[in-house]
């Protein structure tokens, strides 16, 4: 059985910058140590906007500029790049809250392998509960997991709620 790890979007800026929250800030550790002690394939997706961020769809939605690419706010917490150091992983660039990428690349690496695929990071609510619903959705035969105390949500009230979501759509919570 093939194990993966989806880290999502651990960048500075969903956790001390710009969309900040001490929620966030709260589970670093606890995903920093799951990843130093994850054996198996990891992915890292880096949520990735451009310098015309608050022209777009989303910037007019939330006009705040964030993980503008190149700059602090963009590159991972230091804790998380630390824990990553010694890691083999495939880095995944999204322009919006999934990758229409991610389940392929995770596909290709399971091949016919069965797979247990466990995701952590940040936005429960947004990013990390889109990308588990994009995993579920293609890849069938995954038993898919969330790592509640490696996510937090914009607010603890959609954590939870984005944690109730997936659990009626079959993914385990732990």
């Amino acid at each position: 059985m093939k194990k993966i790890l989806v880290v999502v979007d651990m960048q500075n800026d969903f956790i001390d910058g710009a969309l900040g929250t001490a929620e966030a800030v709260a589970i670093v550790d606890n995903a920093a140590e799951k990843i130093k002690n994850f054996n198996g394939d990891i992915f890292v997706t880096y949520d990735t906007h451009f310098d015309n961020y608050m022209d777009t769809q989303e910037g007019k939605k939330l006009p705040v500029p964030h993980c503008i690419k190149g700059t602090k706010g963009w590159e991972l917490n230091s804790k998380i790049a630390a824990a990553l150091k010694d890691k083999n992983y495939t880095p995944v660039e999204k322009l919006t809250f999934g990758s229409v990428d991610l389940p392929s690349l995770v596909k290709d690496t399971i091949g016919d392998d069965s797979a247990e695929i466990t995701l952590i990071g940040l936005c429960t609510d947004i990013c990390v509960v889109s990308n588990a619903l994009l995993l579920k959705a293609n890849l069938l035969d995954a038993e898919i997991f969330v790592d509640s105390a490696c996510c937090a949500g914009v607010t603890p009230a959609t954590h939870n709620a984005a944690l109730d979501t997936m659990r009626c759509c079959q993914i385990n919570i732990i």
